[in-house]
Formats: C-alpha cells, structure tokens, sequence
C-alpha cells in the first residue's frame, strides 16, 4: 500500500468509528508501531479524530449509537434507548444505553453512555437484536426483556405494540423464573 493510500481507504469505508484493530485489519499492518505512528500523524494533522484510547471517527459526524457498541464488545443498544425508539417508554432520555459485559457510565465528546451489564450468554445471543447500519440495537421485545432482567419492577408507558408470540419465544433466553412470572402478569394486563 502506497504512503497517501492509508487514509483514503478509512475515508471509503461506510463506518464512522474505528477501533485501532479495525483499522489494523483495514491495513493489513502487522506492525503495531508502524500503524500508532500513522494514526498520530492523522490525528496531529486532524485527518482523524481520537474520541478515547483504540477508538477513532473520520470527523464529528459520527454515529453515537455506532460508537456505543464498540466501547465494550459484544454489545448492543437496548434499555432505555430502544424501548424509547420502539414505543415502549415516552420519556426521552439523553443518555444512550447499552447492553454489555460491564457496567459503567462514560462520558466521551459529550455524550453520556450507560453499560449496563447482562450475563454473557443473554449477551452474546442474537435472537431479537437487529442489525441497523454499523451497529445492533434490541427489537421491542427483546429490549423490554432486558429491561425486566434489570429491573423486575420497571414501569413501561405502553406494552400494547408488543408481539407476545416474539416475547415468549425470547423468554427461555434468560432462563429466569422471576422473569416468567413477570411476563405472563404484563401479558394478561396488556392482553384484555
């Protein structure tokens, strides 16, 4: 690859945020030195913009929810912000939250961000997690779920545009007898 052609293949790439092993990939560097003293150099020279440490964006313009998800990974969007998204929950949040390994709340170029830690394997499974341009964010059921795992007594505004079929199909993913009972009771309300 030629000197000029480094940044211009980032520029290409429909992604706005790049962790540094994306872009290690992206590369094809092996040299991990090498790729530090170019991704300075594009900082220094304000070709690329560091948000925190492994993580960078082409410019301001950069999906927030995309750079949520590549914090901590695996994760994806879910609790408030996707119930708010979906219809479940009327109040806005500014705050994007995130399903994770770890709970932390960060502030990066400001923005707030909200890791909200769930047990790996609810993680790491897919069912009712939907892929949007660079990053995943929970279905309604799937985020009214992770919110009750969370919170067994959370208040939703509107449960209505629930598809029970899709809730119950999810249900066996958290493997929690709390959660069970929880949702036959909301299913029974919401049902009359």
């Amino acid at each position: 690859m030629k000197k000029g052609e480094f940044l211009s293949i980032i520029l290409k790439f429909n992604k706005t945020v790049f962790s540094f092993k994306e872009i290690l990939l992206i590369w094809k560097e092996t040299n991990i030195s090498t790729a530090r003293s170019r991704i300075n150099y594009y900082i220094k020279n304000k070709k690329l913009i560091q948000l925190r440490r492994g993580l960078y964006v082409k410019d301001k313009n950069y999906d927030k929810y995309e750079l949520a998800t590549k914090v901590y990974i695996p994760a994806y969007i879910s609790f408030e912000t996707a119930l708010q998204k979906n219809g479940l929950i009327f109040q806005k949040y500014n705050s994007i939250y995130v399903a994770s390994y770890k709970t932390k709340e960060l502030r990066i170029d400001n923005q707030k961000y909200c890791f909200k830690a769930i047990k790996k394997t609810i993680l790491i499974n897919q069912l009712g997690v939907e892929k949007e341009d660079n990053y995943h964010i929970a279905g309604a059921e799937r985020a009214f779920l992770d919110m009750l795992y969370l919170n067994k007594d959370y208040y939703f505004d509107n449960l209505l545009t629930l598809d029970w079929e899709k809730v119950n199909k999810l249900l066996p993913i958290y493997n929690n007898k709390r959660m069970n009972k929880k949702v036959k009771e909301l299913e029974l309300l919401n049902k009359k």
